[in-house]
């Protein structure tokens, strides 16, 4: 019997627990859907495309504003893909649900691995949010400014929730007010130990800096945490030992089941108007 590396997992077992693509066999349908859909939403709603937050090639973002007579709150978004794939106009999809509710919707890019490490994609996605703090997108009022990813997304999430940055980003306060991390991975180890560190490349030391687990919930507001019915146990275990750790740490946190949901219909919740994970998510904006 193989030896066990991480949990009760040998190589092999750990790798079929990451694989999502493998355990979701139709996944390459979603994908289609999320493009396909996506596309058209950015043909009948009205957006700004490619808003650049900094100097990299992907250090955009698009923005689909809300028409509420005012500065809107605005939901910026993360997407997955274990940090090496994917892109913000797969997501464009989520924006009408927000945007039919009076809130501005928001989809990040950032800069992929292996070009990349996680470490210069959380730097990234913390100029995206100083950026869009100091009123860059200009349409949207930048003191409600929430925060939700899916998968890597939902990991971007919780560093950016961390409180170690925003003075280093000339912010007077924390940007974040809230968040929601969905199918999130907070648990860095794993990975390493993984199929995935061909390409991710992490130490010991990176794992420790970058896991979220591993470090105290800071300034920002609550954060809901949601994980599919059906997705794996390394997935499902990773929410339950973040909720556990932060609020045994004090953090405002919640989670939203998903039943019958897996890896990459997780995410469909959050743009849903009957589900509860729409629902949460604007109860934490205040709509």
């Amino acid at each position: 019997m193989a030896e066990a590396i991480y949990r009760d997992y040998d190589r092999a077992a750990l790798d079929a627990q990451l694989n999502n693509r493998a355990r979701v066999p139709e996944h390459q349908s979603h994908l289609d859907r999320w493009a396909r859909d996506s596309a058209a939403v950015r043909e009948t709603l009205d957006c700004r495309l490619d808003l650049a937050y900094g100097d990299g090639a992907k250090e955009s973002l698009d923005l689909f504003p809300a028409e509420t007579g005012g500065p809107a709150p605005l939901l910026a978004f993360i997407h997955g893909g274990y940090w090496q794939k994917l892109d913000k106009s797969d997501f464009s999809y989520l924006a009408p649900a927000f945007v039919d509710a009076g809130v501005a919707f928001a989809s990040l890019n950032y800069d992929l691995a292996p070009a990349v490490t996680i470490g210069e994609i959380v730097a990234q996605i913390r100029r995206a949010l100083a950026w869009l703090a100091r009123g860059g997108a200009g349409e949207v009022d930048a003191e409600r400014l929430y925060l939700a990813g899916h998968s890597a997304g939902g990991h971007l999430v919780a560093m950016a929730m961390l409180g170690d940055w925003p003075a280093a980003a000339g912010l007077p306060g924390h940007p974040v007010k809230g968040g929601c991390s969905v199918s999130g991975l907070y648990e860095l180890e794993p990975l390493r130990l993984s199929y995935q560190q061909a390409v991710l490349k992490l130490d010991p030391a990176q794992v420790a800096a970058l896991s979220p687990q591993r470090h105290a919930p800071g300034p920002a507001g609550p954060l809901v945490c949601a994980v599919g019915e059906v997705e794996s146990e390394e997935f499902r275990d990773q929410q339950a030992d973040f909720v556990a750790a932060w609020s045994g740490a004090g953090a405002a946190i919640s989670e939203v089941p998903l039943p019958g949901r897996d890896h990459f219909t997780a995410v469909d919740a959050l743009g849903e108007p009957d589900q509860p994970l729409h629902r949460a998510v604007l109860d934490l904006i205040g709509r």
